[in-house]
């Protein structure tokens, strides 16, 4: 079975790309999901994040979001003592899912495999790119946040063209070509690299 990642910036459509290959009945992997489910169900996970960030990161016995992006992401040092916790947590949790998967290939969606140095788990992996500014107004609406909170999110991201350089793939969500038919024909491309004799 084919390991796929699929990677891009903030407001890039990686989940909407995803959505697309779901379509074919290719299980999917959402990181950011996977991490937000483990905030809040995983004991020894929370246990380290009060320790971390304090009482205010939970309200209501749940992850309060707003106040940690807001914490760290105007913080390289927390958001990197973050990352520590919750991406070993996610990475273990990915693979015990696509431990159970049987399909010709799975798709991962995680904005940080490069980042995060989980990029060589995977065979292939497909960039989904779209220009800065699409990207922020796509962002800024989705999150109902300001123009500066999504750029210092970007801004502790890696730089979107090199990123692009490092994929195997790219999917194009520029509104320039159709997502439906480069999936289509990604999709193709990855049924015969996983089985080369049909």
């Amino acid at each position: 079975m084919l390991k796929v990642g699929i990677t891009g910036g903030i407001g890039s459509g990686k989940s909407k790309v995803a959505r697309v290959f779901s379509l074919f009945d290719i299980p999917i992997f959402n990181a950011d999901d996977a991490a937000k489910y483990l905030m809040n169900h995983d004991s020894d996970l929370k246990s380290k994040l009060l320790r971390s960030f304090g009482k205010e990161t939970y309200k209501n016995d749940r992850i309060d979001r707003s106040f940690l992006s807001l914490l760290v992401f105007q913080n390289p040092e927390k958001l990197k003592l973050l990352n520590s916790i919750v991406h070993p947590a996610t990475i273990a949790f990915a693979k015990e899912w696509i431990a159970q998967q049987n399909a010709a290939y799975i798709i991962k969606e995680a904005a940080l495999f490069f980042e995060s140095g989980t990029a060589h788990e995977m065979d292939k992996i497909i960039g989904v790119y779209a220009p800065k500014e699409m990207r922020i107004r796509r962002a800024v609406a989705r999150d109902a946040a300001t123009r500066k909170h999504i750029q210092d999110r970007m801004d502790q991201q890696m730089d979107e063209e090199e990123k692009m350089r490092k994929c195997d793939y790219i999917i194009f969500n520029d509104e320039s070509q159709s997502i439906i038919k480069q999936v289509v024909t990604l999709h193709k491309t990855l049924i015969q690299i996983n089985n080369p004799n049909k």
